[in-house]
C-alpha cells in the first residue's frame, strides 16, 4: 500500500479571497505509476459518499485498467475535440466544467501543455480559473516537472522533462499529498504490465525506470514535501506565544535577498534555477543580473537567451535586471547596495588569456566591494559528471 505524506498550506491570499476560492490538494509523485491518479479517484469517491457533487473534470487511465474501473460512478466531463496540426486531439473542457459548477472536480497531470487556441497554454492556468470560480480541485504531478528541479532532474537520470510548472503552483496548493512508493515496488508494477502496455516495459526498464533513477526521485520528491511543510509553516503559523511571534518575524527581521549574476547564454538557466531554490530555502527574494557591456550588439542566439532568461524569471518570480557598464565588479557592488542584496551567486569563470589573466578575479573584487555579502560560486554539477565519467 502507498504511504501518504502530506504537507498542508493556506496560498498567500487574503481571507476574502480564501473564502472565495476553492481549495487544491495535489498529489505528488516521484515516477509515473506510483498510485496519484487512483489515490485522487479513490478521494473523489469518499467526498461523493459525503454527499458532495464530484465531476472529473480530466483523466488520463494511459491504458490501466484499474484506474478506469475506479473512476466509474464518478459523473466525467466530456473532452473536446480540437484540432492540432492538422490532427484531433481531445483535450479538458473548461467552459464545461465552469458552467457545470461542480463542488469538487478532479483534474489529472496539472503540468500538461495544452495545444494553441485554448483558453490557457498550461493546464495548471485552467486549473486557477476553476479554482477561482469556487470549485475544490484534486489534481496530480510528478515531482520532475516542476521547474526549478529540471536540471537537478536530468543530471540524475539522464533525461530532459520539456513539461514543467512554476514551482510556486505547488506552493499555493492548500493541500500537497506524497504518494509514496519504494523503488522495488514500482519495478513490480512496471514489470506486472500495471504501469505501461508490454511493449513499453523493456524500453523504460532500461531508460527512466532503473533502479538508480527511481531511488534519486524519490529523494528528491521526499526532500521537496519536507521543504513544503517547512516554509508553509513558516508563511501561515499564527503568533500565540513568544516563540511562535518570533519564527513569524525571522524572514522579515533577516531580509535575506540573493543576487544571481547571469549572461545570455543557455547555461544560465541552470544557474537560476539553482539560485531560485537557495532563495526559497532562505525564504528570500532573488534578483538576477547581467552588467550588460556598452553600446555591445546581441547576437541572434544572445537574443534568444536572454528572452529566455526573462521568461525564467518570470514563471519562478524572479526580478531580471539589465545593467549597462564596462565595470562589471563596480556595478554589481552598485546594485547590491541598492537591491539590499546579502548573497551573490554566480557560476564559474570562463578561461581567460593573455594579460586579463592578471587582473583580480571577480569574486575576490566583489567580497572587497562587498564586506559582508556572501559570495557564493555555483558549480555546474553535469560537468562534474561528464568528468567522472
Amino acid at each position: 500500500m502507498n504511504d501518504e505524506i502530506r504537507s498542508s498550506a493556506a496560498p498567500g491570499l487574503t481571507g476574502a479571497e480564501q473564502a472565495r476560492r476553492g481549495h487544491l490538494r495535489v498529489f505528488l509523485g516521484m515516477a509515473a505509476g506510483v498510485g496519484k491518479t487512483f489515490r485522487m479517484l479513490v478521494e473523489g469517491h469518499s467526498e461523493q459518499e459525503a454527499g458532495r457533487d464530484v465531476v472529473i473534470g480530466l483523466l488520463e487511465t494511459h491504458g490501466r485498467a484499474e484506474t478506469a474501473a475506479l473512476a466509474e460512478g464518478l459523473p466525467m466531463i466530456p473532452r473536446r475535440r480540437v484540432d492540432y496540426r492538422g490532427t484531433e486531439v481531445e483535450e479538458m473542457d473548461l467552459p464545461g466544467i465552469l458552467l457545470r459548477a461542480p463542488e469538487l472536480c478532479l483534474i489529472d497531470e496539472i503540468a500538461h501543455t495544452n495545444p494553441p487556441g485554448l483558453e490557457h497554454a498550461k493546464r495548471y492556468e485552467d486549473v486557477d480559473d476553476v479554482l477561482a470560480a469556487g470549485i475544490d480541485v484534486l489534481s496530480t504531478v510528478n515531482v520532475q516537472h516542476l521547474e526549478s528541479l529540471n536540471d537537478t532532474i536530468a543530471e540524475l537520470t539522464g533525461v530532459r522533462v520539456r513539461e514543467t510548472i512554476p514551482d510556486d503552483v505547488l506552493g499555493r496548493a492548500d493541500e500537497v499529498v506524497m504518494i509514496d512508493l519504494t523503488p522495488e515496488a514500482l519495478l513490480e508494477r512496471l514489470r506486472a504490465g500495471k504501469v505501461y502496455p508490454q511493449e513499453r516495459i523493456g524500453p523504460a526498464l532500461n531508460n527512466f525506470f532503473r533502479i538508480e533513477n527511481l531511488s534519486a526521485l524519490r529523494e528528491v520528491a521526499l526532500r521537496q514535501v519536507a521543504e513544503e511543510v517547512g516554509h508553509k509553516r513558516l508563511i501561515t503559523e499564527h503568533v500565540g506565544s513568544r516563540g511562535e511571534s518570533i519564527a513569524s518575524e525571522a524572514p522579515r527581521a533577516v531580509g535575506e535577498r540573493l543576487l544571481a549574476l547571469v549572461e545570455p547564454y543557455p547555461g544560465a538557466q541552470r544557474l537560476v534555477r539553482r539560485a531560485w531554490r537557495s532563495s526559497q530555502r532562505l525564504g528570500a527574494e532573488l534578483d538576477l543580473l547581467w552588467v550588460r557591456p556598452p553600446s555591445g550588439h546581441l547576437s541572434p542566439d544572445q537574443e534568444r537567451a536572454l528572452g529566455a532568461l526573462r521568461q525564467l524569471a518570470s514563471v519562478m518570480g524572479a526580478h531580471m535586471l539589465v545593467e549597462e557598464s564596462d565595470n562589471v565588479a563596480a556595478a554589481i557592488a552598485e546594485i547590491a547596495r541598492e537591491r539590499g542584496s546579502t548573497y551573490i551567486l554566480m557560476g564559474t569563470s570562463r578561461p581567460v588569456r593573455g594579460v586579463a589573466r592578471l587582473r583580480t578575479p571577480l569574486p575576490q573584487r566583489l567580497m572587497e566591494l562587498l564586506p559582508g555579502v556572501d559570495v557564493r560560486i555555483v558549480a555546474n554539477r553535469s560537468s562534474r559528471s561528464e568528468a567522472e565519467r
